[in-house]
């Protein structure tokens, strides 16, 4: 595990790249106001919103989670407590009044920069 990324993974750089040459500005790894230890992979801070680009295995996607078979309590656990990490992280963000985009890894990137700039766009308008 401590082999694996937490930040600058492909699919976030993929995202940030699009997002770049579209002219998007934005924050990498930004801290979650209050929350020590969590972090936006991407976020707008003007318009107050988090961008989280999440990994199938670790955060349990409906679609291609894998469970693995050795020490699958063990791991069942440590998957379902990422989940509701996650929810929590959501909900805090929400009530300081940020809104929350979750981007799965399986995502194709442009698909994913165009619903990031569709939000963008939005907040920016004041059209939430």
């Amino acid at each position: 595990m401590s082999k694996q990324r937490r930040a600058d993974t492909d699919p976030e750089l993929s995202l940030r790249r699009l997002l770049h040459a579209r002219g998007y500005r934005y924050r990498v790894n930004l801290k979650v106001p209050g929350m020590p230890r969590r972090t936006m992979d991407i976020g707008f801070p003007r318009i107050k919103l988090g961008v989280f680009v999440d990994g199938c295995f670790w955060h349990a996607c409906p679609e291609h989670a894998t469970w693995p078979a050795n020490n699958a309590v063990w791991w069942a656990e440590k998957l379902r407590l990422n989940v509701a990490r996650d929810r929590e992280t959501n909900e805090a963000l929400q009530g300081a009044g940020w809104e929350v985009l979750r981007i799965w890894e399986h995502e194709p990137p442009a698909a994913a920069a165009d619903r990031v700039a569709e939000m963008v766009d939005c907040r920016r308008a004041g059209r939430e």
